[in-house]
């Protein structure tokens, strides 16, 4: 049964924080002033010639700036756009067809979609050459992996900084070294490692980095790509010529001054949360690896001790936690842990609903059929030891409940 919260509430313990994040309180205050007021507000348009415009123009520069601080950047080097999928897609198309080097790019097999579709929108409009760099049983991508694929003619790399169904955080700044070698760009989606992860352009070694808003607590709709300022980068969106021509429309100073907000907030913290959140996964792994028969971690193995590398060396995502129950179906788990008042989900929020298994863990080699019952949990910033506990004892039951089902 699911545990009482005080007042007689049903307590909820919210472990699908891959998917989204709750909006912080200092990030709405933060937009405020750009989304409603008086005359003598901040509501203006940043293209427009007077005073409401300058103010907010001036709000989307400190924005800007804040953003930039964080990645190591220049102000400059930063593209505000409407979150993830937007950024992954500027990334990919825009650099890719402002290269002239040629018509090959190379990407992971266990990306998000929105890299994904974007190679392959690229293979079918634009006639470029798409190869997929393999990953090992852990879904890490090696250096020797990508050096057998990149080629005279590719002019893009990308491969994400941390997986968002696994939790595998990529070798990075070894891969970017690679593509560098034969003159390749390397873009990364670090939009499930901010906040968790250093995101310093330079000690990453990347060209291009992607950010979604609202993993970070910022409101759903923004995020940013950034990009090194002397890139070529064709646009997306045409029209007006904002963010320097490479990403047309009118610009959302509130949204980017709440993810620029946020952002920050989440890189002041992450000292302290993430090897808070690495030792209570650690912790949830032990239980439901002892106390579940058949439970298989799929990704990266935890650090020694829940302890997290506070440098790119990271090799899983602190409170990233994923399993498959062999005998099960991932669907059913779920179904029967938010009964029991547990939140998760199966993989990626963007695939949620498809019938098809995930193309994360095929391409790591699980089998079709194993790869259907799999269950994520990502832990956050406010996740309790108390959580972890009620968690794992409802993962027992879930599960037991489940194959008790099946076996009729």
């Amino acid at each position: 049964m699911s545990a009482q919260a005080p007042g007689g509430r049903e307590r909820v313990v919210f472990l699908d924080h891959a998917a989204t994040t709750p909006v912080r309180r200092e990030a709405l205050e933060a937009m405020w002033p750009y989304l409603a007021g008086s005359f003598d507000g901040a509501f203006g348009n940043p293209s427009s010639r007077h005073r409401l415009g300058d103010e907010a123009a001036r709000a989307l520069a400190w924005a800007r700036e804040r953003v930039a601080a964080v990645a190591g950047v220049r102000p400059g080097d930063v593209v505000f756009t409407s979150g993830g999928t937007e950024a992954d897609n500027l990334a990919v198309k825009g650099l890719a067809l402002a290269s002239p080097r040629g018509r090959h790019v190379v990407v992971s097999p266990i990306e998000h979609e929105a890299v994904l579709e974007a190679a392959d929108a690229l293979a079918r409009l634009h006639g470029f050459e798409v190869s997929f760099v393999e990953v090992d049983e852990r879904g890490r991508v090696t250096p020797e992996a990508l050096r057998r694929v990149v080629r005279p003619d590719t002019t893009l790399v990308s491969v994400q900084l941390a997986n968002n169904e696994v939790g595998t955080v990529q070798p990075v700044a070894d891969l970017a070294r690679i593509a560098h070698e034969s003159g390749t760009l390397l873009h990364t989606d670090a939009v499930q490692a901010a906040g968790w992860l250093p995101l310093s352009l330079d000690e990453l070694g990347a060209d291009a980095l992607s950010l979604a808003g609202h993993k970070v607590g910022a409101p759903k709709g923004t995020g940013a790509l950034i990009v090194r300022g002397r890139l070529p980068l064709e646009p997306v969106l045409h029209g007006g010529g904002q963010e320097r021509g490479r990403r047309s429309g009118t610009e959302n100073v509130a949204g980017a001054v709440g993810f620029a907000t946020a952002l920050g907030l989440a890189e002041a913290e992450r000292s302290d949360v993430s090897p808070r959140a690495a030792a209570l996964a650690a912790r949830l792994v032990a239980r439901v690896t002892d106390e579940v028969p058949g439970a298989v971690l799929t990704g990266a193995a935890p650090e020694p001790g829940g302890a997290t590398t506070d440098s790119v060396g990271a090799t899983r995502l602190p409170g990233s936690v994923s399993f498959v129950f062999p005998g099960t179906a991932g669907e059913a788990v779920l179904l029967e842990l938010e009964r029991e008042g547990v939140i998760c989900s199966s993989g990626s929020a963007c695939a949620a609903g498809s019938d098809e298994p995930s193309h994360v863990l095929t391409a790591m080699g699980v089998a079709p059929e194993v790869a259907q019952t799999a269950v994520r949990f990502t832990l956050g910033a406010d996740t309790t030891a108390d959580d972890i506990e009620d968690a794992a004892d409802a993962v027992a039951r879930a599960v037991a409940a489940v194959r008790g089902i099946a076996a009729g």
